[in-house]
């Protein structure tokens, strides 16, 4: 039961945040909930501000088929690609079994693997880095080191993360966005946002040649102490990718949901 409340609250959490990401890139965006799908969907370059997941708990089989197959369907009606995310803990347990056969009839492919997060962490103590200090987003110059910093992390084209950021209100003055400067130059970056009484940690990353130094968790604790200093906040919640999983539990969160994410079969 602890696993699907976690779920829950993990899911939820992507709808409202990516919710409020999309519409701020595009406010023609698709951003619907129809019965068992929340479509977030930006269109934009940025693939991972082009969003569908899945949102009924405890579906069986035969539905969660059903609506791998509508998200397929509103995926192919897109320009721009993204990801359906798949929280499995969400699904019954013969909906897990059958789930990869069901994501192929779709027409999906697996991309790769995710996890919710969560923690009663908050307040943490005010971080420091004997490398690095730590620059808020206020400006489009930031805004660019930031989605530069995100696609070489994450093997996009400068051009797509600069899609998905460069001209936003919203990242310059209701996220707590942080960069790491080292010697001048940008090399990591978090942000956190409030999301329904939460703290949601959005798009860390560090540059690559700069990884295994501890800048990705002196800033995501930055932009946890900052958020939470901001907004009186205590609990937090995240969804890591494999490579940002292990930094996540230092802080004080807990992993709960495991996510699945899936692309358009090419």
């Amino acid at each position: 039961m602890t696993e699907l409340v976690d779920s829950i609250e993990s899911m939820e959490q992507l709808a409202v945040v990516w919710r409020a990401m999309v519409l701020d890139r595009n406010p023609d965006a698709d951003v619907r909930d129809l019965p068992g799908i929340a479509v977030r969907w930006a269109d934009c370059r940025f693939a991972f501000w082009n969003c569908i997941t899945l949102t009924e708990a405890g579906a069986d089989a035969g539905t969660t088929g059903e609506r791998l197959g509508r998200a397929a369907e509103i995926m192919r009606s897109k320009k721009h690609p993204g990801f359906l995310w798949v929280f499995e803990d969400l699904l019954d347990e013969d909906a897990r079994t059958a789930l990869e056969a069901a994501a192929e009839r779709a027409g999906l492919e697996y991309a790769f693997p995710g996890t919710g997060m969560a923690g009663d962490l908050l307040p943490v103590p005010e971080p420091a880095h004997p490398d690095l200090t730590f620059v808020r987003v206020t400006t489009d110059e930031h805004l660019r080191a930031y989605a530069d910093i995100n696609s070489r992390a994450y093997g996009f084209p400068l051009e797509d993360g600069r899609d998905g950021l460069l001209g936003s209100r919203l990242w310059k003055d209701r996220v707590h966005a942080y960069l790491g400067v080292r010697d001048g130059v940008p090399v990591t970056c978090a942000a956190t946002v409030e999301a329904e009484g939460r703290l949601f940690v959005a798009l860390v990353a560090t540059a690559p040649e700069w990884g295994r130094r501890g800048y990705g968790e002196a800033v995501t604790r930055k932009a946890l102490y900052e958020g939470a200093r901001a907004t009186g906040l205590t609990r937090a919640t995240l969804h890591a990718t494999a490579a940002g999983a292990p930094v996540y539990p230092r802080i004080g969160f807990t992993p709960n949901s495991p996510i699945r994410f899936y692309g358009l079969r090419s």
